[in-house]
């Protein structure tokens, strides 16, 4: 045994790149086994955050024989209930010895299910649970060794395990750390032979397994190496010192040694302090920024310095923008349970979250409209209204972009939002606590409601709810609920640690660590890690505590208030410009109206004016007979008719060119051939309609004179709007009338006509006045009169002036 521990030294010693390679190759086929191999043991006793292999029929070889990795088996039934009380520490084990995965895994098969019965009789299972041991490179029909009697606690097992390991026989597995002891002529040659920056030497007693476990915790890590010494190494304890056991030193090429300062002498306090030793890296990361300044060239934004030991606003007010305008913004509906998880979330947040005031008047804004809601839907679109402050309301904003502080990472993909939203539900539980809610699961049934319906990674959503659905139901005070939250984060944690999303800068650890929190770690009687639950409930209540959250790296708030009234104003530009953008798409993708129509509707136009022109004349002689009976049955004025409120008669004319309306501008195009058919069918309709007034008026023997100018009556035409003026000869008095009947006419010149000699002009002026009033008749008889007057006026006056020339030419 000596001899094979001693050849195995030797080749770690001579081929530690070697092993590391191995070491990164058998990670990466264990991780892809977890993602590609199918879940049987889901519906048992185990689910795929356990990080226990679940076996079948299908990949059985595949995880069993010729593996570079010892593989620990149980094989058990569902329905077994020592089955069932040991999966606990079934899980615990396998989170315990997480890093110890390129050398040792777990797995675990069902044998009540149907399709596994007949791999769980060729192992020769015959009671449950059964724990068996395969060694590296077990051959094909190898059963295992079965571990008879095994142990029911974490440390037990763990012991167990190395039992096994360390009774493998050659070859040594290429995965597994050598974990004899080392002499101090190995030590004297380590560095030779090795490239390693730290040797940790770990002094104990030979029943204690500290120095082995903490071996295989550091496998996964480069620049680091561990080895084991005795207390009866006299040598080395003597030349270091060494006064207590167990307990650790660093060993230097130059040949200096320092002790590891640590709180307890214990596997995990050594685990912990050697992982962030200068240097130390997890295997195929990349080593962690040393400064701040090749961080600043990391990431988009500058680093922020900050101090781990605090929370800060930035981080949980970027959480919100994210979650309320990202995450939200990828469901365009909410109805059912989404939507009562979306109104359960804000007003969470609006009881519990300690939020700068213009933070909290956006969310009591935001939960009032959800609760005012009567329907079973909300769209993002309307719900994104509110949460942009549409409305304008004052004091009232969010800011939007993510500025992380506590939850920056090293480069632009790690940490942030997930980091965020923890923090955001820790705080809220604490400040729950503090506030002294009636409901001890109101915040951890909120969060699970929030992250299965809203948070975008769905594999993550689907672990928690699995853990949820294990523990949930066991919180029954506030404080349990602060603890239960702990918990969780800290078996995700486990769960990631060396993922490739994990921040090489920032490792998933077992939080709070040594470092930040003291008196939160203890040990028990046989040395191992304990938790002080009472000591991290106040840690997580003051860490937590909305009194000492930091508002460092906050946007000042009238800046902010003022980057958003700016936002609303460029909005309403917008807003406006597609309005009119829309309206003048719109009205260019109408018809034009095409030219046949056109002309149809001035036929109409000109047919209506005709027939009104018609009816017209004909009331007026209708109304010119009745007159003088009127008046001389009815003794009663024009004026007082009006005074009486009757309506005075209305006779409908065609409005004089005085009155016309002006037409809208059509249209350049115009079909000239239509146009001269429609301008001289209108002209004949029109020569038509005169005729047959013209023949009506010869007919009459009398026609009333026109009123004086006082009786001119003012009135509506119907069919344009404008005021036309009338003689008014009806509403006359008998006396006046019958004087008027009997007057002869007079031309201008103030000779009084005959009645023959008025009939006849009466001829020619109707004629004339084809199309005009008799107004503008009157306007161009004197407009006529007065161009003949001024041309007889040059006449003379050039006449004159020619005789005067000729005369002085006679005399001269």
């Amino acid at each position: 045994m000596a001899q094979r521990r001693g050849g195995a030294t030797s080749r770690c010693a001579g081929g530690t790149q070697t092993h590391r390679r191995r070491t990164r190759a058998t990670t990466a086929v264990w991780l892809l086994t977890y993602l590609i191999l199918p879940s049987a043991t889901e519906a048992g006793l185990y689910s795929a955050t356990d990080q226990i292999i679940s076996l079948n029929a299908e990949n059985v070889e595949t995880v069993l024989v010729n593996s570079t990795a010892a593989i620990v088996a149980e094989f058990y039934a569902s329905w077994c209930g020592h089955c069932v009380a040991f999966s606990p520490v079934y899980k615990s084990l396998a989170r315990d010895i997480k890093e110890w995965k390129p050398a040792v895994d777990l797995a675990a098969v069902d044998c009540a299910a149907t399709e596994t019965r007949q791999l769980c009789f060729d192992y020769g299972i015959k009671g449950y649970p059964t724990l068996k041991f395969f060694h590296a490179y077990s051959k094909e029909g190898s059963k295992g060794l079965s571990l008879k009697g095994f142990p029911r606690d974490v440390r037990g097992l763990r012991h167990r395990i190395i039992d096994q390991l360390e009774k493998h026989q050659e070859p040594w597995p290429p995965a597994c750390p050598p974990l004899e002891l080392i002499s101090q002529a190995e030590i004297d040659r380590f560095f030779e032979t090795n490239s390693v920056q730290h040797i940790a030497l770990i002094f104990e007693d030979d029943k204690s397994y500290i120095g082995r476990e903490v071996t295989l915790d550091l496998l996964q890590f480069e620049n680091i190496a561990v080895r084991r010494v005795l207390s009866t190494e006299e040598g080395l304890v003597t030349k270091l010192g060494v006064t207590d056991f167990p307990s650790c030193y660093l060993y230097y090429p130059s040949g200096n040694f320092t002790r590891l300062q640590v709180n307890i002498q214990a596997r995990t306090f050594y685990s912990y302090a050697l992982q962030r030793l200068p240097g130390v890296v997890r295997s195929g990361k990349p080593p962690p920024p040393a400064t701040v300044e090749s961080l600043t060239n990391r990431t988009d934004e500058p680093w922020r310095p900050f101090n781990r030991s605090r929370v800060y606003m930035a981080d949980l007010e970027s959480t919100l923008d994210y979650s309320l305008r990202v995450e939200l913004a990828a469901h365009s509906v909410f109805s059912g349970h989404a939507l009562v998880s979306l109104k359960k979330y804000i007003s969470v947040l609006v009881k519990y979250f300690p939020g700068r005031p213009m933070v909290m008047n956006l969310l009591k804004s935001l939960n009032s409209w959800l609760q005012d809601q009567p329907g079973d839907e909300i769209s993002y679109e309307a719900l994104e209204k509110i949460i942009d402050n549409r409305a304008q309301s004052p004091n009232t904003t969010l800011p939007q972009g993510a500025r992380w502080v506590g939850c920056q990472g090293s480069q632009p993909h790690y940490r942030g939002y997930p980091c965020g939203v923890w923090t955001l539900f820790h705080v809220l539980s604490v400040q729950a606590k503090k506030d002294e809610g009636t409901d001890a699961k109101e915040v951890l049934s909120t969060m699970r409601g929030y992250v299965h319906h809203f948070f975008g990674c769905r594999l993550c959503a689907k672990h928690f709810e699995e853990m949820a659905q294990k523990g949930l139901s066991e919180v029954n005070t506030l404080s349990a609920a602060v603890l239960w939250l702990w918990k969780r984060h800290n078996q995700v944690n486990n769960r990631l640690a060396g993922a490739l999303s994990e921040d090489p800068k920032f490792p998933k650890i077992q939080w709070p660590s040594p470092e930040m929190c003291p008196s939160c770690h203890s040990v028990m009687e046989n040395r191992e890690h304990r938790w002080n639950q009472d000591r991290v409930l106040s840690f997580l209540l003051s860490y937590y505590s909305s009194q000492d959250i930091l508002t460092d790296y906050l946007e000042d708030e009238n800046q902010i208030l003022a980057k958003q009234r700016e936002k609303h104003a460029s909005q309403a530009v917008e807003a406006r410009n597609r309005a009119e953008r829309k309206a003048r798409e719109a009205s260019d993708s109408l018809p034009l109206p095409s030219q046949p129509t056109v002309h149809s509707e001035e036929e109409e136009e000109e047919e209506e004016e005709v027939q009104d022109e018609a009816a017209a004349e004909e009331e007026a002689e209708g109304g010119e007979g009745a007159t003088a009976d009127e008046i001389a049955s009815d003794p009663t004025t024009w004026a007082n008719r009006e005074m009486m409120g009757e309506a005075r008669p209305q006779v409908r004319r065609r409005p004089s060119i005085v009155g016309m309306r002006m037409r809208e501008q059509r249209e350049d195009i115009v079909d000239l051939d239509s146009f001269v058919n429609q301008h001289y069918k209108a002209k004949a309709m029109q020569l038509a309609a005169s005729s047959r007034v013209k023949q009506r008026t010869l007919q009459r023997k009398e026609e009333p004179e026109p009123g004086p100018v006082f009786g001119l009556g003012m009135e509506l035409d119907a069919g344009f709007g404008m005021v036309g003026l009338q003689p008014l000869e009806a509403e006359l008095d008998q006396d006046t009338q019958q004087q008027t009947k009997q007057r002869p006419k007079r031309e201008l010149v103030g000779r009084y006509l005959t009645e023959e000699e008025w009939s006849h002009k009466r001829q020619w002026m109707s004629a004339l006045s084809i199309g005009f009033s008799r107004v503008d008749i009157s306007l161009c008889v004197i407009l006529y009169f007065l161009s003949c007057v001024c041309l007889l006026v040059m006449y003379l006056f050039f006449k004159s002036r020619l005789r005067l020339r000729k005369a002085k030419i006679a005399l001269s």
